[in-house]
Parts: structure tokens; sequence; C-alpha cells
């Protein structure tokens, strides 16, 4: 509501002042640098904050790690996991029972044709064989349960690791080492702002609209002590005017490699 009031003040400047300012130059008009997102870096479990990587005024980029929670119970929960996957036991046991009833099986039936054994026990040493694959079956989708098992413990540890969702900088650190992290915390770990690109924000007098469109190209003028003129394209045309100001909506985007445009700053536009 504060940023629309401020674009719409400059606006007005801008009408007031639009036949002079025509005369003078190419029309330009007043804008607002902003930064392109502001983020809320939360966790998506509970727990207490161990460690922070970084601090106020540091830049960080998208999905590095910047906080940890406390993982004492989930560490060891994977190191289990893992020990289980890697117990191949049960696995072998199975493969050399299955080989011992299959030859006990093929022997009967050699020895069933030869009227050495009865029918009977040449069926037994079948069902020997049968069981014995069945176990084998059972031992390999144990070991498989046990590899998912790992998979589900390094999620679960994974998300005692907090990452930057974006590339930007830290522009306010709120809780500290020791400080509980829950769902129903008001305040966040730390606000990221997104600063490369950059949001320029305008205003425009209606006899502008429809000669400003997507993808068209604007030079910004960022106020004293940057300075200096930036090249930035047309992102977003609102669709709708305001009646009561005759103005609508414009945003620009401004690449700002290396953050050297600090964001809410005012600036000029001229397209």
């Amino acid at each position: 509501m504060i940023k629309h009031v401020v674009l719409l003040l400059l606006a007005g400047c801008a009408l007031v002042a639009a036949a002079p300012a025509a005369a003078q130059s190419a029309q330009e008009y007043d804008c607002l640098i902003e930064a392109r997102q502001s983020v809320d870096v939360r966790s998506s479990v509970e727990g207490i904050i161990d460690k922070l990587y970084v601090q106020r005024g540091e830049k960080v980029k998208k999905r590095q790690l910047i906080a940890t929670l406390s993982s004492g119970p989930e560490r060891a929960a994977l190191d289990l996991a893992r020990s289980r996957a890697a117990m191949v036991g049960e696995l072998r046991s199975a493969e050399a029972r299955v080989d011992l009833a299959k030859k006990k099986w093929l022997r009967a039936e050699e020895l069933e044709k030869k009227n050495f054994v009865s029918v009977n026990a040449r069926d037994e040493a079948q069902a020997e064989y049968r069981l014995a694959l069945e176990q084998l079956r059972a031992a390999t989708e144990n070991r498989r349960l046990a590899q998912l098992d790992v998979k589900r413990a390094e999620e679960v540890l994974a998300q005692r690791s907090i990452r930057s969702p974006v590339n930007g900088v830290v522009v306010e650190v709120m809780l500290r080492p020791g400080d509980l992290m829950s769902s129903n915390q008001k305040d966040p770990i730390m606000k990221l702002v997104e600063v490369d690109p950059l949001n320029v924000e305008l205003v425009l007098p209606v006899s502008q609209y429809g000669r400003i469109k997507v993808g068209q190209r604007a030079v910004v003028f960022p106020e004293e002590p940057v300075g200096g003129k930036h090249a930035a394209r047309v992102e977003i045309v609102d669709p709708v005017v305001d009646a009561a100001s005759g103005t609508f909506g414009v945003r620009l985007r401004l690449p700002n490699p290396g953050a050297r445009i600090p964001a809410g700053i005012k600036c000029r536009v001229r397209f």
C-alpha cells in the first residue's frame, strides 16, 4: 500500500512536469528500484538451531547451506539404516539354500526315473527347492527395503540442513544457535532478498498505454550516489488503468551482477 502511494506521488510529479520534461529530453519517468523478492527462511521441521553459517550483509547462492538444526537422533538412524543395508548374510544364506535344494531336486528326479526313490520323495525335494526360492525372494526384498530405509533416513537428515532458496543477500538474522525453530514460530530464521535482477517499478500516464510493451528496452538512471545508466527491459505492463489517477503500472527487469545497485533507491527511466 505504501509503495503504491509512493509510486502514485512520483507519477503525479511526472504528470505535472510532463510538458517541460518532454521538451528537455526524450521523456523520463520517476521510478523506484526494489529487490526482486524478499524471502523468510524457515525450517520444514521442528528443532533446535545448531549452527548459522551466514550473517547479516553476506551474499548467498541458491542451495548454499546457511543453517543447521541439531540432528543427533537423525544421524544415528541413518547409520543404523546403512548398517542394515550393508548386511548380506541373510541373502547369501538364502542363495546357498537354493543351490543345495536345486541339486537335491535334480538328483531326486534322476533317482526316481531309475526307481531308486519314490515319487513322493522327488516331490518333497521339488517343494524344498520352491521354498528355498521363496526364501531367497524374501531376502532380496528385505535388502531392497533396507536400501529404501537408507534413502528415507538421508531425506530426514537433509531436512535438518537449511539452504538458501535464492541467490541473494542476508538482510536480517532473527534466530540464533540454541533457539527453537517450530512450525508455529512467528519469526523466521533469517530474511533474504534477491537483488539480481532487480525490479524497477513505475507508474505511467494513461496516454502511454499501448506504447509500452513487454520486452521493450529502457534505460534506468539511479539517483546519486549510485548514478550511471543501466539497461533494463519491460517485464510487466498492468492490464488495468487506475481511473482515479489516470495511470497504470509497469515493471522493468534490471540485471544487477555483483549487486552494484542497492535496492530501495529512486531512479528515472527513459524508454
